[in-house]
């Protein structure tokens, strides 16, 4: 079994389940009326009340956890009042009662000196701990914990070369120092002094000079007589 851990650097937590799960929950205000739902609170005014939030704070984040399928809304009415909406967990919001449990359990032993209410089994009475225990039944301490590849893991992205110090861009040309321009062949001049000539954006590449060819010789017409023919 290879930890991750060990190779941290070769890929990226671009698809972390803790940063989508965030998005949904992570705000304060969702996550006590999260905890007043798991309580049993269900109208919209004891909502309000209990997270101490303002009425429209409350409605806007009710009707967001609606949106993302976390409470579902249930028309009632009381006698001689208008039809109402009560809010209920869904499966999807129940399955996040372990969260909200870890998090109690988590203030309870550090954030507070006393804790104002503790969860516990109806039936045995005994308090209700959030442990982590894998699927063959071992309670795991922090230290056993192996994170291993999911089916969204993604690879990192190799970091940017640097620049080579030594291999520096050209000052009048863009380009990247690890792409410097090709030295001239052997016999050929380079560029003229002060950089070469431009041309429509372009560089122009300097020109070798041109070895002189042999004198040329007037060679006479072939209509005219040849100068000895003549008399």
């Amino acid at each position: 079994m290879t930890d991750l851990l060990a190779r941290r650097d070769t890929w990226t937590t671009a698809n972390c389940s803790i940063a989508a799960a965030l998005d949904v929950v992570g705000n304060r205000t969702t996550l006590l009326l999260l905890r007043e739902a798991s309580l049993g609170t269900r109208r919209f005014d004891d909502f309000a009340h209990r997270a101490g939030v303002s009425e429209p704070v409350a409605a806007a984040r009710l009707k967001q956890l609606v949106a993302d399928g976390l409470l579902e809304r249930r028309p009632y009415r009381q006698p001689g009042q208008r039809t109402r909406d009560e809010y209920l967990l869904t499966p999807k919001g129940r399955d996040l009662l372990p969260v909200l449990a870890a998090l109690r359990q988590w203030g309870d032993t550090y954030a507070v000196d006393e804790p104002s209410i503790r969860i516990a089994h109806r039936d045995c009475g005994a308090p209700v701990q959030v442990r982590l225990r894998c699927d063959a039944g071992h309670d795991v301490p922090a230290d056993e914990v192996a994170v291993l590849p999911g089916p969204g893991l993604l690879p990192a992205t190799p970091p940017a070369r640097p620049a080579s110090p030594d291999r520096p861009a050209s000052p009048d040309r863009p380009g990247s120092p690890d792409r410097p321009a090709s030295p001239s062949p052997a016999g050929e001049p380079g560029p003229a002094p002060g950089g070469a000539e431009r041309r429509s954006g372009h560089r122009m590449k300097a020109r070798p000079a041109r070895a002189p060819g042999p004198a040329a010789v007037d060679l006479p017409h072939p209509s005219l007589p040849h100068p000895q023919e003549q008399t």
